[in-house]
């Protein structure tokens, strides 16, 4: 299907254009506010004749999957969207994608601020930017949506009467995710070994490893592993298998797939049983888990939201692998000689600059989750966790804290009435 949809009826009158980057912005903060912006205006698609249209447009984004169109199209949210490959096309020649109104608001959702400046201009619509530490354009904002005071008191006087702050949008997933898929009874460990293809070859052996030896430790554990919406069960199945030389590493062998009777399953050799979850997003499973063992980046930020408590693993035994990795650490992963030392630098660079990589850890300032980084074994990752699950009143108390970070529901809200005051008159 071709991403680039034309309409059925006659033209838009006006547009609001979401603009994003990856996978994790688009579960946690685009499909939100598109639900809330649909909820509060008649809008395309999903109130066809409407003079009104949502649309979605991905930024170049190095961290992207290239899958991100097809993930939002299948949230049926969106009368057009664009994919990051035509974004270029579309600043050079927007008309070759269709007619564009008029009038319309930009609204910054996660990528580099500038492509939002840039399309808002070319469009001649206004703009808002969601600002979680800092906005970097004030003066071509037409107003600058902040997550909290962090964002809001690093502009200048001259931009602050722009500037509401409205909160953490994902402060608003846990709202209805518990009433949401409900769980049978048991001792649930979410397992989420990442997104994409650097993290999963490393994630996939080691998460299976470390539930065979959990599995053996607290056998009432039961296990689940969303599935990212930029993979897939088989690709799941293809880290875990001898067609990744990684797995060579780890014990659990290849696992078998199942149709259990609640769904589909991974089943190692061991007999563990790990339910995959296919629905998206999968907030309301993940909310009833007691752990979740994850990677870094946006899982963190995700079950923070959720108020799961978490243990965070950084295994940097397989260095050839990390260098595909984005952000601070693929960095670190692919200079010549630290690379070689990546673990001892990371530990250096951690108790020198207080750095944390988990991004509840980062927003308090201080460790609020578990980050275990080095060569890191699952023997090691399942005593600790089977330690978490056998204290209870400690997992409370990290349950607690992320809660206590998550702040008040309402930012969606608050955020789409600011998308609506933006809107020119007709």
């Amino acid at each position: 299907m071709d991403p680039v949809n034309l309409e059925p009826f006659a033209p838009p009158d006006a547009a609001i254009v979401l603009v994003c980057n990856g996978p994790g912005e688009l579960s946690t903060w685009v499909r939100p506010l598109a639900q809330r912006l649909h909820r509060e205006l008649a809008m395309r698609p999903v109130a066809a004749q409407s003079p009104m249209a949502l649309r979605l447009v991905l930024v170049p984004c190095p961290n992207a999957t290239g899958s991100e169109h097809r993930v939002a199209e299948g949230m049926g949210l969106f009368e057009r969207i664009l994919p990051a490959a035509r974004f270029w096309w579309l600043l050079l020649r927007p008309r070759r994608y269709g007619p564009w109104p008029a009038r319309g608001v930009v609204v910054f959702l996660g990528g580099d601020q500038f492509w939002t400046v840039l399309l808002s201009a070319r469009l001649g619509y206004r703009h808002i930017t969601y600002a979680e530490w800092v906005a970097r354009w004030p003066r071509w904002n037409d107003r600058i949506a902040a997550m909290g005071s962090a964002a809001a008191d690093r502009l200048s006087a001259r931009w602050q009467p722009r500037c509401r702050v409205v909160g953490d949008l994902m402060a608003d997933l846990s709202e209805s995710a518990r009433s949401d898929q409900p769980l049978p009874e048991g001792e649930w460990v979410a397992l989420m070994p990442g997104s994409k293809r650097a993290k999963l070859q490393v994630g996939m052996p080691f998460l299976l490893e470390t539930a065979d030896r959990l599995a053996g430790l607290r056998p009432a554990c039961r296990f689940l592993l969303p599935v990212a919406p930029t993979t897939s069960v088989r690709e799941l199945l293809a880290y875990a298998g001898a067609a990744n030389p990684i797995a060579a590493f780890y014990a659990a062998g290849e696992p078998q797939l199942l149709q259990g009777l609640d769904g589909t399953e991974l089943c190692t050799p061991a007999g563990t049983r790990i339910r995959l979850i296919e629905t998206q997003p999968a907030h309301g499973v993940l909310s009833q888990c007691r752990l979740a063992l994850t990677t870094v980046g946006a899982n963190t930020a995700e079950l923070g939201a959720l108020g799961v408590p978490m243990i965070v693993l950084v295994p940097t035994q397989h260095l050839h692998v990390m260098q595909a990795w984005d952000g601070g650490l693929g960095i670190l992963a692919r200079l010549p000689i630290l690379r070689w030392l990546l673990g001892a630098a990371l530990t250096a660079w951690r108790m020198r600059h207080h750095g944390f990589l988990a991004w509840p850890n980062i927003s308090a300032g201080r460790g609020v989750v578990p980050e275990r980084v080095g060569a890191i074994t699952p023997a090691q990752i399942a005593e600790e966790a089977a330690d978490w699950l056998a204290h209870p009143d400690r997992l409370a108390g990290m349950r607690d804290d992320l809660r206590s970070l998550r702040g008040q529901p309402g930012a969606v809200a608050a955020l789409a009435g600011m998308v609506r005051e933006l809107l020119p008159p007709a």
